[in-house]
């Protein structure tokens, strides 16, 4: 006959919060993956002309001077650059991946990796947030989200939560067995 002490000695705290980050963590990995398999795909290929050859697909003017620069920057990646590129962008999101999955399934080390990878980017979003960018008349002042800041606050909003959630249960939600 069990006992209702020893029950819930081995049932884990609830943690709504942890799979929500979990979640948000397996669905990040996931599209960075996605994002390397695409960038793998066009490896092969002209990205200038793939670029104008999408926004003809749209509608869109290819020759206008903001698309028309993108489309130069875009003809300067070499097939080697981008093989590079998504490479790096497997790992992290292989990384972003594992590090879901274990905080899904409680593993003490995804918790430190979390930390590591949310904890991470906070100094260089608030670089970012600080730092003096050259006005760009290309953004229409009423298009919302017009201004990256805000983006860039909600980000590092978001990540400094992450950490501080993390950090501050990380013994109530990942036990150590002995």
């Amino acid at each position: 006959m069990s006992n209702d002490s020893d029950k819930s000695k081995t049932t884990a705290p609830k943690a709504p919060t942890l799979y929500l980050i979990a979640g948000f963590k397996l669905l990040k990995g996931l599209i960075v993956l996605l994002l390397a398999a695409g960038i793998f795909a066009l490896s092969g290929h002209n990205l200038g002309d793939v670029f104008d050859n999408v926004l003809r697909w749209v509608h869109l003017d290819p020759e206008k001077r903001f698309f028309a620069a993108i489309g130069d920057q875009l003809d300067t990646y070499t097939p080697a650059n981008l093989k590079v590129f998504a490479s790096g962008t497997l790992i992290y999101g292989l990384f972003l991946f594992g590090s879901g999955l274990g905080l899904a399934l409680r593993a003490a080390w995804a918790i430190w990796l979390a930390i590591g990878e949310s904890a991470f980017f906070i100094p260089i979003e608030i670089f970012e947030i600080v730092r003096q960018h050259p006005a760009t008349s290309e953004i229409a002042p009423n298009r919302i989200m017009a201004h990256p800041k805000i983006g860039l606050t909600l980000v590092l909003i978001v990540n400094v939560i992450i950490v501080w959630y993390l950090f501050r249960n990380r013994n109530r939600l990942f036990r150590h067995h002995h």
